[in-house]
């Protein structure tokens, strides 16, 4: 199950007439947006598979953990053995994070029917306190979950390059610039975000 966002075309025809690079950028990619997969124990756990590996081992390493439960939900994954985890690809440390992630979600730690109520600040603390989940995981899951419209990844490379390449001739950009651009883009920083991977990366990536 897919789902896109009710407000993309809204922010796509705000961000067009306040910005002059984006109007160019959003064209090019055209009824293209970001899309949530749904489930947010599988969205985070994904996250940490994904961790400090590429994107295609990450997708194997994936493919193999989740052929271990029948179903991948918290209470499922606390029941696999740590040897089977690991025979999956998973290091010790990620082994740990999720079970960790797994024990938050099952014991209630956190408030998943709440978020739809709680602001973004509020979400990210719940979200850093489980080990292995730091701010740009916490982002990114606000962004491709709860498809929240005004996330601006500081911390992401891709944002950093993108606004380096289309607003400063590929010149290194510092977090204060890139802050400074995104002024114009809100409350829509979440799609601008979005358009700046897509003009590094045009195949769009979902969690």
């Amino acid at each position: 199950m897919v789902a896109t966002p009710h407000y993309w075309g809204d922010a796509c025809t705000h961000l067009a007439k306040r910005d002059r690079v984006l109007k160019r950028l959003i064209p090019r990619f055209g009824d293209a947006s970001l899309e949530s997969r749904g489930d947010a124990f599988v969205t985070l756990a994904r996250s940490i598979v994904g961790q400090q590996v590429s994107v295609k081992s990450a997708q194997s390493i994936w493919n193999r953990f989740e052929q271990l439960p029948r179903r991948v939900t918290p209470g499922n994954v606390l029941k696999l053995k740590v040897d089977d985890m690991r025979a999956a690809g998973l290091s010790a440390r990620k082994v740990e994070y999720l079970v960790d992630l797994a024990l938050h979600f099952d014991s209630g730690r956190i408030h998943v029917k709440q978020w739809q109520e709680m602001d973004d600040e509020a979400i990210v603390a719940e979200l850093v306190a489980i080990r292995g989940i730091g701010r740009w995981t916490a982002e990114m899951f606000l962004m491709f979950h709860l498809m929240r419209p005004d996330i601006l990844p500081l911390d992401d490379v891709g944002l950093i390059n993108g606004i380096s390449h289309n607003y400063f001739s590929g010149e290194p950009v510092s977090r204060s610039e890139a802050r400074e651009v995104a002024e114009a883009w809100a409350p829509w920083r979440t799609v601008a975000t979005w358009y700046m991977w897509r003009s590094l990366e045009p195949v769009p990536v979902a969690y």
